[in-house]
């Protein structure tokens, strides 16, 4: 294998036009990232259930209860078992994606995290509730870095971000779902058990999907070629050209020439440009969790923070769930016509203004409307974000930087459990706005002043 033939595989990839079988291909992956957000957004519409039901009690957390020493107790247990599993997936174990490949990982990190959840719904005591959302975190980590770099590796550069715009669209599409099983069952007793249980095993339901999603998938051919597979990278990339010619679409009959990227060896993300983006975007991590999770994960916990009961908590939780899929959606026209680091920042100036709103609304339709305003701004930084931080890293390191970043911020995610219980329970809401309001100005300075550009730019551009 030579660099050039690597090169040329990439090239190859990057001049496909925007057809059927790679949008097929962007499906797969955003259904996998479906169910992940499924289970992720477990957290925020069960926790207080479960917490009335008296699985957090010190008692049932036994050994965990210790955690109250640092300020997590109560249903923050259950929120920082979650996080501490993410961090130890991405920070740990990213670099798995790298040696193993983006198409094997994807799809056992997938069936990993829904046996555990699956396991989860079985449980009778706060400790071992969240000690399998803990394992099932770690599968969480794992496939949230996996399907960055996949996604990135297989779609070209001029419609790189509205690839990342339609995979969050699916996959957050699936937080109604989540939420209005949520408001539905977690009250009752269908059959004698507790409501929560069979949101749980729907959510596991993944783990069968896994093989369906596995089969359509190629192997990511630049993955390939880069590990020396260069037979394997060839007749992938043959495949997905024919099926984009059976499409009734001409490829482009020349490659575009650029010079060839050096295999990448782990020392070089110490070395400009690669550390100023491990630093700006570790900082950027590490505070956009608590602007993002600081709300999502709590909705119905703030909203009963206000006097709302459960049940009503549930159904506003749910209406604001609705608008979930709708950055995205703004994404599939707005990500490739604009920078995605100034969406970024546009992004977290919206959930600083329309969180400190509200934190001061009082009547329902505003904190609905508010809610709203701040999932869409939380989850048009989403798209633009997991795309962003996936093509300013080299294939061969992909996995390694993207896991390291990211697992800043499932670090800081877990910490955010006892941190917002803390501003709730001294400050109340506007206590915990005004940290989100501080988190969002680190984000606009990491991302506005240090990030680099990377609209239409090819990766092996990208890392020169």
């Amino acid at each position: 294998m030579t660099e050039k033939e690597t090169h040329q595989i990439a090239a190859r990839l990057d001049r496909l036009p925007c057809t059927k079988p790679i949008l097929w291909m962007v499906i797969l992956i955003s259904l996998g990232f479906g169910f992940e957000i499924y289970d992720l957004f477990l957290t925020a519409y069960l926790a207080p259930g479960l917490a009335k039901s008296g699985y957090f009690t010190p008692d049932s957390l036994g050994p965990l209860a210790v955690l109250s020493v640092l300020g997590i107790q109560g249903a923050g247990s259950f929120v920082f078992a979650l996080f501490a599993g993410l961090f130890v997936g991405a920070l740990g174990l990213g670099a798995v994606t790298d040696r193993y490949g983006r198409r094997s990982v994807f799809t056992i990190s997938l069936v990993w995290y829904s046996f555990c959840t699956g396991v989860l719904a079985f449980q009778s005591s706060g400790l071992w509730i969240d000690v399998w959302r803990f394992l099932a975190g770690i599968g969480f980590g794992v496939e949230l870095v996996t399907i960055d770099t996949y996604l990135s590796e297989l779609v070209p550069p001029h419609w790189r971000g509205r690839a990342f715009a339609a995979c969050q669209c699916i996959g957050f599409s699936f937080v109604p779902l989540v939420a209005f099983l949520s408001w539905l069952l977690v009250p009752q007793h269908p059959w004698g058990y507790e409501g929560w249980r069979f949101v749980v095993l729907i959510g596991a339901l993944g783990a069968l999907a896994a093989w369906f999603l596995r089969r359509g998938l190629p192997e990511s051919p630049r993955w390939l070629a880069q590990n020396g597979r260069l037979a394997e990278a060839e007749a992938v990339i043959s495949r997905i050209e024919r099926a984009v010619e059976s499409a009734g679409v001409l490829l482009a009959p020349t490659l575009p020439r650029s010079t060839p990227v050096a295999v990448a060896a782990p020392s070089h993300l110490l070395r400009p440009p690669l550390i100023g983006r491990i630093i700006a975007l570790s900082i950027f991590n590490f505070f956009q969790t608590f602007g993002y999770y600081g709300f999502s994960a709590w909705v119905p916990t703030l909203l009963m923070a206000r006097g709302i009961s459960v049940t009503t908590s549930l159904q506003y939780a749910f209406l604001i769930a609705l608008a979930n899929p709708v950055g995205p959606l703004l994404g599939l026209w707005l990500g490739d016509r604009m920078e995605r680091k100034w969406q970024i920042v546009g992004a977290a100036v919206a959930v600083a203004g329309f969180g400190l709103a509200f934190a001061t609304a009082s009547a329902s339709y505003t904190l609905i409307a508010c809610g709203a305003l701040i999932t869409i701004a939380n989850n048009t930084m989403s798209y633009a974000f997991h795309g962003y931080q996936s093509e300013v890293f080299p294939t061969a390191l992909r996995g390694r930087a993207v896991g390291f970043v990211y697992g800043w911020s499932r670090f800081s995610a877990a910490l955010s459990g006892p941190i917002i219980a803390a501003l709730l329970a001294y400050g109340g809401t506007p206590a915990v706005f005004v940290l989100i309001a501080l988190s969002m100005g680190a984000v606009i300075v990491s991302i506005g002043g240090f990030g680099p550009r990377t609209r239409a730019r090819t990766l092996e551009e990208l890392v020169r």
